[in-house]
């Protein structure tokens, strides 16, 4: 992750500093599980509780000669040691450590991730309740279609945020397990106590059957979370771009004191919040692609994945917290520009009564298809001379003739289009 997007808190997850202190946190549990077990004596258990420990600089040392960064590690650690050493990572495999290490560094990465949804999901809940009742325009392929309000637009997103933070918690519980079961996942030489001591004491949950690493499909569930949560914040932000655009004007990021929008032009407010966001999402499925790739390993255990984990999980950890921050600064300081929502409303003509009045004409008997062509030939008339719609409805006699004008005064009215707003914002518990 690089410096301008990191968060520290993040950051601090996945430093080798903090893996190692992982790894013999997952160590000694395995040494008290035994010791409980009555294999291990109590006296040599308590000094390595209180004696190990590794040198990360002495483990890098080790590992330029061994190039196995586990046994570098071990190797340290057995140095701050005496005869005692003999049992750490006893009846254990690299993996053990590794992939139980990855659930706590996942585990620890998603309780950031999940606090930051949260309070993404709080900004949109505020933002479909200071837009209730602003009626807008509607738009189908970037053209006016009919009204809406501004609640029911952000509410959408509202909604997919309840979706994500769904995904996300089932996410956790699939990719937080650990597994301390031995070279190809036999327990050989360790009983399954020792897992089911270690995890638990972790806060993890258990592979169900490992090979020699913990199935790769539960990460890459973890990391579909976050692109999806990628993608929810790209469509809000996409939203919110379109909106903002000089012959729309509905809506504007939060633009600081003293911010610049352009080096050459000074009277620029760009949305670069809703851009960046775009971009970071491609970034988050991208890691997703690689996840995926990581699921089919040979047989009990490859390292094909190993590589490429480095890179993905505290990066797409951090892309998603960092974009969740800015998402919801979006979403929180989001000016709404109403005099502009209202302008664009009126001049959007009143051809969207046109699907109001062909539904009039089919209820009293005609066929959709002689209606259609009737009422789009009305619109296109209207909207090359500019006259209103329903006046040059109520002006044809092929209309007024199947639909009685009292009626179609009652049907041509914006308030038929809006009259559920608070029926569908009940459904998100926000009515």
């Amino acid at each position: 992750m690089i410096d301008r997007y990191s968060i520290p808190e993040m950051t601090e997850i996945w430093t080798t500093e903090a893996r190692y202190t992982r790894w013999l946190e997952i160590e000694i549990l395995a040494v008290e599980a035994r010791c409980k077990a009555g294999l291990v004596p109590e006296k040599d258990f308590e000094l390595i509780r209180k004696n190990a420990s590794f040198e990360t600089e002495r483990v890098n040392e080790i590992e330029a000669v061994t190039r196995h960064d586990v046994i570098a590690f071990l190797t340290s650690v057995s140095e701050s040691l005496g005869l005692e050493s003999r049992h750490i990572h006893y009846g254990m495999t690299s993996s053990d450590i590794l992939d139980t290490c990855v659930a706590m560094q996942i585990r620890d990465s998603g309780a950031l991730i999940k606090q930051a949804l949260e309070e993404y999901g709080e900004a949109l809940k505020g933002l479909v309740l200071r837009t209730r009742g602003i009626v807008c325009m509607g738009r189908t392929h970037g053209m006016n279609a009919e009204p809406t309000t501004l609640a029911l637009k952000f509410a959408g997103h509202y909604s997919e945020y309840i979706r994500c933070m769904k995904r996300l918690e089932e996410s956790l519980t699939a990719s937080c397990v650990g597994t301390i079961s031995g070279a190809v996942g036999t327990y050989a030489y360790l009983d399954p106590s020792v897992e089911e001591f270690v995890c638990t004491k972790l806060g993890l949950g258990v592979e169900e059957v490992p090979t020699q690493v913990v199935a790769r499909d539960r990460h890459a569930q973890f990391l579909y979370a976050l692109a999806a949560i990628g993608g929810a914040m790209e469509r809000f932000a996409t939203e919110c771009r379109h909106l903002q655009r000089t012959e729309v004007g509905e809506v504007e990021e939060m633009f600081g004191k003293g911010q610049k929008g352009s080096s050459a032009m000074p009277h620029k407010r760009n949305p670069i919040v809703g851009e960046r966001l775009c971009g970071l999402a491609r970034l988050l499925r991208g890691y997703l692609q690689v996840g995926l790739e990581n699921t089919p390993l040979w047989h009990e255990r490859d390292i094909s994945h190993s590589a490429a984990e480095r890179f993905i999980f505290p990066d797409s950890c951090g892309v998603a917290l960092y974009g969740l921050r800015k998402a919801k600064d979006l979403a929180a300081g989001l000016r709404i520009m109403e005099d502009a929502v209202a302008k664009n409303v009126e001049e959007a003509g009143d051809r969207y009564f046109s699907q109001a009045i062909m539904l009039a004409m089919i209820r009293h008997g005609l066929t959709r298809e002689d209606t259609y062509a009737l009422v789009q030939k009305i619109a296109m008339r209207a909207m090359a001379s500019g006259e209103s719609f329903a006046s040059a409805a109520l002006s044809q006699e092929d209309v007024t003739g199947v639909v009685p004008e009292a009626e179609l005064s009652h049907i041509c009215t914006i308030d038929n289009h809006l009259r559920n707003e608070g029926y569908i914002l009940g459904r998100l518990g926000l009515s």
